[in-house]
């Protein structure tokens, strides 16, 4: 059977620096493959095209300037980040410049650059597709459709849901019986519209609980996990 997880290309001179990467991105759900620069890069996407790649610009060779480029000839749709060492901002103009989609300095946390991933997935509508059976997910008394991108109730009447709201509930169902630290939800949905600090988590999780909790002041499916952030319980019933 096909692997249809999002495939993402690591492109790093450094082998353990890309070993590390490849590692942290393949346990958060994608098909990650490796490549030391531009010749085995070109390669690897000729065989199996990715949904996004990761360029490290400092490549022997071939930079990720002109790897960039090269990709982004070939396919206006696979999502493009540049990482480098440096801060400069003229590297990052150039980055944006050559097609890039995202641009993250050295070094970073890890949790950072997921969130950047995540985000560029969704501006390129690479991410994956729901698994077979994942379409639906219950919360509480409601049912997220995932697929639709709905809320709704046992008639199947729609409740009002922001864009925010609905990416928050998608990566709870996607995420269960796990803890989620408040700072990477924020980072990961990335709204504008919800205020950079943690506060702004706590108050739409309240929100979501008014309208999938049996009882909001006591709730089962989003629980608070304390100094952490939240976790999502499926129901066993």
């Amino acid at each position: 059977m096909a692997d249809t997880r999002t495939h993402i290309v690591v492109v790093e001179d450094e082998a353990a620096q890309r070993q590390l990467l490849v590692d942290y991105l393949g346990r958060n759900g994608f098909r990650v493959s490796g490549a030391d620069g531009g010749a085995a890069f070109r390669k690897l996407v000729e065989r199996d095209p990715p949904d996004l790649a990761l360029l490290d610009i400092g490549l022997p060779g071939e930079d990720g300037f002109a790897l960039a480029r090269w990709l982004r000839e070939r396919s206006g749709k696979v999502g493009i980040i540049m990482v480098t060492a440096s801060g400069d901002t003229v590297d990052r103009i150039v980055g944006l410049e050559t097609g890039a989609d995202d641009y993250i300095p050295k070094p970073f946390d890890p949790r950072e650059l997921l969130a950047r991933v995540k985000s560029v997935l969704r501006r390129t509508g690479n991410a994956a597709a729901s698994p077979a059976g994942a379409g639906k997910v219950r919360m509480g008394r409601r049912v997220l459709d995932i697929e639709r991108r709905l809320l709704l109730d046992e008639t199947g009447a729609e409740e009002t849901l922001a864009a925010s709201e609905f990416d928050l509930l998608k990566l709870f169902a996607e995420n269960p019986n796990r803890p989620l630290a408040r700072d990477w939800l924020l980072e990961t949905v990335g709204h504008r519209e919800m205020e950079a600090f943690d506060r702004a988590i706590d108050l739409r999780i309240t929100r979501l609980r008014r309208k999938i909790e049996l009882d909001p002041a006591h709730p089962d499916a989003i629980r608070t996990v304390r100094g952490i952030g939240y976790m999502f319980v499926p129901s066993k019933g």
